[in-house]
């Protein structure tokens, strides 16, 4: 699994005329950093970073705030049907985006939300994984807190907010983690809803590069080992979060 990181990293140090010489060993020699000088000449780069880390930001933070509300309802509330609507609602997570991908441009286009921001970010707002998970870090606590604090004359919002909410922190990072990765690695929806540069993320952007730049090997390995950093320093800094919420939670039914 770490083979093709280590040969995208060495490709995106070695020299054009290495990549085409015939019989060249794996590592570059002489090692250069003139791709990452030229991939931000050929095409914006920085640009699509930018969008893409936005998008991924506000998608991740609305998601954990729908995915948590929505969890405490399924996971603390009891009500006529609850099991029927939560299973309904798991249910979608069957449904490839392929095959609402359609009928959700005609009605973003109708919204006349096409090239825009907003059309990026709306599909992304709500996650049944993430209530799914965040309902099984609420349903793992006593329900004792909630009693109590309904004893002190508190409400259902205050029990969520400063009761419940601070101990499931850990579940709360872990889906962070997989929420912003969606959205940082997402391309087919905004290839689709993305129609000028002005709006294009940082995945469907290399995809340009590869098109124009097809021999460019080197500089198309710099583009991908740029985009994959954020993701990895977001692991390292939440991976004693995913390792406690598992531990947990167990993630179980």
């Amino acid at each position: 699994m770490i083979g093709p990181f280590l040969w995208m990293v060495a490709t995106s140090l070695t020299t054009q005329s290495q990549l085409e010489t015939v019989g060249a060993g794996l590592l570059p020699d002489p090692v250069t950093l003139q791709p990452y000088r030229q991939i931000g000449e050929v095409f914006p780069f920085w640009r699509f970073a930018l969008n893409s880390l936005g998008i991924a930001v506000v998608s991740t933070v609305l998601q954990l705030f729908t995915s948590a509300t929505a969890a405490y309802a399924f996971g603390r509330l009891r009500f006529r049907g609850a099991t029927a609507v939560f299973l309904l609602y798991v249910a979608t997570m069957m449904i490839p985006m392929q095959v609402i991908i359609v009928p959700l441009f005609i009605e973003l286009r109708t919204l006349r939300l096409v090239d825009t921001y907003a059309g990026l970010i709306l599909p992304t707002i709500v996650s049944s994984f993430g209530v799914f998970m965040l309902r099984q870090a609420f349903l793992a606590l006593p329900r004792e807190l909630d009693e109590a604090a309904f004893v002190d004359g508190a409400g259902h919002f205050r029990v969520f907010w400063q009761v419940l909410l601070p101990l499931v922190r850990p579940a709360l990072a872990t889906f962070a983690v997989f929420g912003f990765m969606s959205s940082w690695n997402a391309f087919l929806w905004p290839l689709v809803i993305a129609q000028t540069e002005e709006h294009m993320t940082l995945p469907v952007g290399l995809s340009l590069l590869l098109g124009r730049y097809s021999p460019a090997w080197n500089v198309i390995m710099a583009g991908s080992a740029l985009s994959s950093l954020p993701i990895l320093a977001l692991f390292v800094f939440a991976q004693r979060y995913v390792v406690r919420s598992i531990a947990s939670t167990g993630i179980k039914a």
